[in-house]
């Protein structure tokens, strides 16, 4: 969010009252107040995953342990508010990959890891597949324009990921996963 409230709307030009001016002041607070949170995440995040990447270097195979205890972490603290996965897991999957970016690693094996998780832990907790998944792009696909990664091959990772893990899941899923990358990638 910007601080401008009319992005992506038209701007009424209808007079409201001291209710509808009250609500309208009320409702842009709390969207800034998001916007606050979720920068919070993903400045938590980043800085947890670089820090343990930094420190796992020598350990082989350690990232995958990272990525997977910090997805399984987010989505049990989302639990406990009903929507909160849906709100959060744009931040953490970003937070994840410009942590990772942070101590050079390989953003393509980081997304597929990531997407992988988020389509896991979500079906293992009830969540709604579709709208994580593709909440979850859009945050690695954010991130790795932001820190000048490679979009395309990240994407593609992430298709392989949530695909493969959709697939462990049930047809389902798996057909969840393909629209939603067919969707984000097209954007």
């Amino acid at each position: 969010m910007s601080g401008n409230p009319t992005i992506g709307i038209a701007a009424s030009t209808e007079k409201i009252g001291k209710a509808g001016l009250a609500v309208r002041r009320g409702v842009i607070r709390s969207l800034n107040g998001i916007d606050e949170i979720e920068s919070e995440i993903v400045s938590l995040v980043r800085t947890i995953v670089s820090d343990s990447l930094q420190a796992a270097r020598s350990v082989p195979g350690e990232s995958v342990g990272i990525i997977k205890d910090i997805v399984t972490g987010s989505i049990q603290a989302a639990e406990e508010f009903d929507a909160g996965l849906i709100l959060s897991i744009k931040s953490v999957a970003k937070g994840i990959m410009m942590g990772a970016s942070d101590v050079d690693r390989d953003l393509v094996s980081v997304a597929g890891l990531t997407l992988k998780g988020i389509v896991r832990g979500s079906a293992e907790n009830g969540a709604d597949i579709e709208l994580v998944t593709r909440r979850a792009v859009q945050g690695v696909l954010e991130a790795t324009r932001d820190v000048g990664g490679n979009v395309e091959e990240v994407a593609r990772a992430s298709v392989v990921g949530a695909v493969g893990a959709a697939a462990s899941i049930g047809n389902t899923s798996v057909e969840a996963a393909r629209d939603i990358m067919a969707v984000s990638l097209l954007r």
